[in-house]
This record gives structure tokens, C-alpha cells and sequence, in this order.
């Protein structure tokens, strides 16, 4: 395409900005809660508007195809069978929005302030999917796309895409393409434009300890019976040293470290201690802590508790010794984890430190692999692209989640993805108050139009 149909197209989405801001608006009132039975309904209803908008917008084949729980839509634009196809990977459900009353607004109903608009999904990633429809409507209003495209949008990513390797399985032919494009990651700052190359893997679990049939009463039993709650702390807090190194045996007996070059490299990106206490709100970090605050996120894998339940949290007291105490645990993970031998290595450290005056059960919720990509194809156009807009050359670097998609692809596809985003690391996503910073998703969508525009 010519720098004029750039131009045109640009001009398109500044014109119709508004229209297309108050269409987000209604795709952020939906509340697509994958893990919530009560909002199967709203999933379906997220997917049906996106449904209706990729076919408002002039794209082909859309189809929401139906899965055990929530569906999986495609859609495609196949202009030459000669030209490369990207193939752009999104999800269109949200994390839930508890605690509901640190919501300083409704989490479904957006509302701007200043520069931000607030609801949960605004940034991960109903932001991001609606950044490349943006995009994409306005190149296809204003001229043609010279690449073909396909699209995959799923609403089950927050509960870890439990249909979606089955579907790419299936389905190799509808969705076979030359690059993957995924804006599920982020930028290190609105200055600063980022590429993603490498991502942790994940494995979740639930520990339960039980004690008593029954809650007892703390004067009579206390001393006499174990109580799960403190088992479960003292277990929690074995775990980790006080370096910060995790405890569990072989946990870190696969953990590929990284060249000095490449850990030369990230400590120029400037995500240093001053860095993550800013955009997190504490006084000093953790982990470990002989490795840089950088390389702790991208680089070395963790575990953390993310719930914990036992005996009576409601205000007030009631002295109870509890029937059993839970813990939601997750591990980061780094390149050749995995997810089963974390497993093997959490069970093997619970068998041996767990005592004989409780029984417990340990459930393997999910896991993914760590992803890392060398160079994955097309990224140089997206780099431009990304330059092109930002005026500044973008950030390669290491992103501390997990996107389980981009590692199903490169094993079923065959492809690499091209992982970017145009959320800020304080987004507040998966937190109350999440927002989107409006004038970095406008570039955002501008550098979409140039990237789809450069083939």
C-alpha cells in the first residue's frame, strides 16, 4: 500500500474515533466472566457483538464455533492466495472483578478520567482485540488490505483455553497461515514500544489440609488438636528461603539461564527497583535477590500463594481451630519447565514436610510451557511499524506472563507469534480499577494500520 493509503486510513480512525470509542464501550459492559457459570450467557452475548462487528466491517467467514463452555470466533479477509497471511489471535473474556468494593466505579460500566478509560477488560484484552478491529475497519473503509487475514478471538483465555488446542488440532487447514500476530502482551511505558520474545509457562494447584470432621472451639481443642491453618502457614513459608529462592526439591533443575549478553541487554530496558516500586505501590521488592529486578519477572521462575481460605473471615471473631485451610497456588515458569515435574516437585515436598496429625490433597488446576522465539516471522515489519509511529526504535525484552496460545501455535501451527500489545504495566489488569491509557491505544491502533499496511 502507498504512504497515502496509510494517510487515508489514519485519518479514517481519528474521524470515527468516537463512534468506535462508545462501540468499545458496549463491548466493556458485557460482562464476559469466562470462570463464572452465572455469565455463561454474557460470554455468549461478547462473542455475538464481536460477531455482528467483524461482519459490519466487511470481513468473511465469521463464525462463532460453540465449545464446552465458550466459543471460539474466526473470521477472514483472503485477498491473494499468493500474499502472506497473518493470523491475529485475541480473547474477548475477563478476569472477575472481586473484590467489587475497591472499585472506585463500576467495573462494567466504563467511565473516563483524564487520559484513562476504566471497566474490567479495558486493557486485557478486550483493549487489544478492539485495537486491531479498529484497524483493520479502517484500512478496509478507505481501501484494501494487500495481506490476507485471519482472525481467532476465544472466551476462555482467563481459565486457561481448555478448548483451544483441540480446535487448532482440528482445524490446522482453516487456520494455517505465515505469522501469528497476539496483542496479549504490553509495553514497558507510553514512550516506549515493546516486542515480546519470550513468555513464562504456568502450573496451577489447590492445596487443601484437613484437620478435625468439624470446626472445634479453640479453648477446649486448642493444644490438643493440629489446626490445618497453621499447618498450611508453616507450609506456605517453608517454601521459599530467606534469599527468596523457592524450596521444593528440583524445582529449579531444568531452568535454562540466560547469556550475559542477553542480561546486558534487559538491564537497559530501566526496569530497575525504582521501576517496579513505582507501579506497584511497596516499599522494597522480593524474590530473589541475587538476580535483577528485571530478570526476577522474565528470566527465573516463581511461586506464589494467590488465595488463601481457613476458619472464620468474616468481621468479627468466632475461636474456632478450622475443619481445613486452602491454598491457590501458581509457579512461573521458565524455558524447559515442566508444568508435571513442578508437580512431582511440589508433591514431593509436601510428602516430606506435611505432618501425620493432618491428611491432605493436592488438585493440578492447569500448565503451560514457557515460550521463547528467536526472530518470529514478520516482526521486523511490526518493529517498523512500531518506530514509525513511537518515533523511537521499540523494546525487545522478556514478559513475566504466561500467554499458553503462543506455545499451542508454534506446536500445532508451526508458527511463531509476534507478541506486542499496547497495555502499560500499570493497567491494573486482573486488579479493581483496571483502565486503558486512550492516547497509547491510539497509537497503538495507528501502528496497526501501518503494520497491516506494510506487506
Amino acid at each position: 500500500m502507498t504512504s497515502k493509503n496509510i494517510t487515508d486510513a489514519i485519518a479514517y480512525y481519528q474521524s470515527h474515533y468516537d463512534e468506535l470509542l462508545g462501540q468499545f464501550q458496549t463491548l466493556l459492559r458485557i460482562p464476559s466472566i469466562s470462570t463464572s457459570e452465572e455469565a455463561k450467557k454474557d460470554v455468549q452475548k461478547a462473542a455475538d457483538f464481536l460477531v455482528n462487528k467483524l461482519e459490519s466491517i466487511g470481513l468473511h467467514n465469521v463464525k462463532a464455533y460453540p465449545t464446552p463452555r465458550h466459543p471460539l470466533i474466526y473470521a477472514d479477509y483472503l485477498v491473494n492466495p499468493d500474499k502472506p497471511t497473518v493470523l491475529i489471535y485475541g480473547h474477548y473474556d475477563v478476569q472477575p472483578p472481586d473484590p467489587m468494593d475497591e472499585w472506585e466505579t463500576p467495573p462494567f460500566e466504563p467511565t473516563i478520567r483524564g487520559d484513562y478509560l476504566f471497566a474490567r477488560g479495558a486493557s486485557d484484552m478486550k483493549g487489544q482485540v478492539w485495537a486491531n478491529i479498529s484497524a483493520l475497519e479502517s484500512i478496509l473503509k478507505t481501501s484494501d488490505l494487500p495481506v490476507n487475514i485471519k482472525i481467532l478471538f476465544e472466551g476462555e483465555e482467563e481459565i486457561g483455553s481448555p478448548s483451544l488446542d483441540s480446535f487448532l488440532e482440528e482445524h490446522k487447514d482453516l487456520l494455517k497461515c505465515d505469522l501469528v500476530l497476539n496483542t496479549d502482551a504490553g509495553m514497558v511505558s507510553p514512550a516506549k514500544p515493546t516486542i515480546i520474545y519470550a513468555l513464562r509457562g504456568l502450573a496451577v494447584f489447590e492445596l487443601r489440609v484437613y484437620g478435625p470432621n468439624a470446626d472445634l472451639h479453640s479453648g477446649i481443642f486448642g493444644g490438643v488438636v493440629a489446626n490445618p491453618a497453621n499447618v498450611l502457614a508453616k507450609l506456605i513459608a517453608g517454601m521459599h528461603d530467606e534469599h527468596g529462592h523457592i524450596t521444593l526439591p528440583g524445582f529449579y533443575d531444568e531452568v535454562r539461564r540466560i547469556s550475559p549478553q542477553e542480561s546486558e541487554a534487559l538491564s537497559r530496558i530501566g526496569m530497575d527497583e525504582d521501576f517496579f516500586k513505582a507501579i506497584s505501590g511497596v516499599r522494597a521488592l522480593g524474590g530473589e535477590d541475587n538476580y535483577p529486578p528485571v530478570e526476577r519477572i522474565g528470566a527465573r521462575p516463581t511461586l506464589d500463594v494467590n488465595g488463601l481460605y481457613a476458619g472464620y473471615i468474616a468481621p468479627g471473631t468466632k475461636t474456632i481451630i478450622p475443619a481445613y485451610a486452602m491454598a491457590k497456588i501458581s509457579t512461573r515458569l521458565v524455558p524447559d519447565q515442566n508444568p508435571r515435574a513442578i508437580e512431582k516437585s511440589l508433591l514431593a515436598y509436601l510428602e516430606a514436610n506435611v505432618p501425620d496429625t493432618v491428611r491432605w490433597e493436592l488438585d493440578y488446576m492447569s500448565g503451560a510451557e514457557a515460550y521463547l522465539t528467536e526472530e518470529a516471522p514478520g516482526v521486523d515489519l511490526f518493529m517498523q511499524a512500531l518506530e514509525d509511529t513511537w518515533q523511537v526504535k521499540p523494546i525487545k525484552k522478556r514478559e513475566g506472563g504466561s500467554i499458553p496460545v503462543a506455545t499451542s501455535m508454534k506446536k500445532i501451527l508451526g508458527v511463531d507469534s509476534i507478541l506486542t500489545g499496547f497495555g502499560l504495566p500499570d493497567d491494573q489488569i486482573h486488579s479493581p480499577n483496571e483502565r486503558l491509557h486512550l492516547p497509547t491505544h491510539k497509537k497503538g491502533v495507528q501502528a496497526l494500520i501501518r503494520f497491516y499496511s506494510s506487506f
